[in-house]
């Protein structure tokens, strides 16, 4: 892999981690199909640039959890949205860790990608049966959007489709449900990275390449952000679905042809 495949690859996962499509679906699909595949460490390397992304687009917000801990403010609706966030990154690590190496096979079977992204469509079909009551989140949409997010682990699952969808399944407003998503990978992926770092030997690891992937992550996950935020509404989430369906349905197709 050089550096402009690399760069590629990280735009790819920038713009598509937070648009409800599934990065890890895409990143699976482009280096099967043109890039070859690459050690997991660098789609992980990948995915801190978005993290990062997110902290800076929500600095303020973060901010603001941090110094809610440190007071033990526990009155505070930040310090309820740490708790929460711990509550929902439980399934999340339960699922994450029960079926990892079921989740990493995929990555080399473009037919298993296929039927998620055709999954993710469904999930995200699904919100047109939602009923928004602009709830804040709370205990049971917080266990619901961890569980997505652990199912999401698997390459064709959108881990923002699922988490948000979920969210308006549970009654939360579009924008609440969709904070609440991003807030919540920052844990679910600084663990995965974590984890991954301590059995990857450190010398197997291209750092230039890792710098290129990260960088381009995060600037084009931080324009991801923004566009879903402002410009994407719950009316128009169903067609992502359309998007996940038929790119869904010509990978099963294609592999089952060839």
């Amino acid at each position: 892999m050089d550096f402009i495949g690399m760069l590629i690859l990280s735009v790819i996962q920038g713009i598509t981690e937070w648009l409800p499509v599934s990065s890890s679906g895409h990143l699976a699909l482009a280096q099967h199909y043109f890039f070859g595949e690459l050690p997991v460490i660098y789609d992980m390397g990948m995915h801190v640039g978005t993290m990062l992304a997110v902290l800076l687009y929500f600095r303020e917000k973060i901010l603001g959890m941090l110094l809610s801990l440190l007071k033990f403010d526990t009155k505070s609706k930040d310090f309820r949205l740490v708790l929460l966030i711990i509550l929902g990154s439980v399934p999340t690590a339960i699922i994450g860790f029960g079926f990892k190496g079921f989740f990493v096979s995929m990555y080399t079977q473009p037919m298993l990608v296929g039927a998620a992204l055709v999954a993710t469509a469904l999930i995200l079909f699904s919100t047109k049966f939602s009923f928004s009551k602009n709830k804040e989140p709370e205990e049971k949409s917080a266990v619901a959007m961890g569980i997505g997010q652990g199912l999401a682990v698997a390459p064709g699952i959108s881990r923002s489709g699922a988490t948000i969808s979920a969210g308006l399944q549970m009654g939360m407003g579009w924008k609440e449900a969709a904070s609440f998503s991003f807030l919540l990978a920052v844990p679910a992926i600084f663990g995965a990275t974590f984890f991954l770092l301590l059995e990857t030997p450190a010398e197997s690891i291209d750092w230039g390449l890792m710098a290129v992937g990260a960088t381009g992550a995060f600037v084009s996950g931080y324009a991801s952000i923004h566009i879903l935020l402002n410009f994407i509404s719950r009316k128009t989430f169903p067609l992502f679905g359309v998007y996940c369906l038929l790119l869904g349905l010509a990978v099963i197709a294609l592999n089952y042809t060839g």
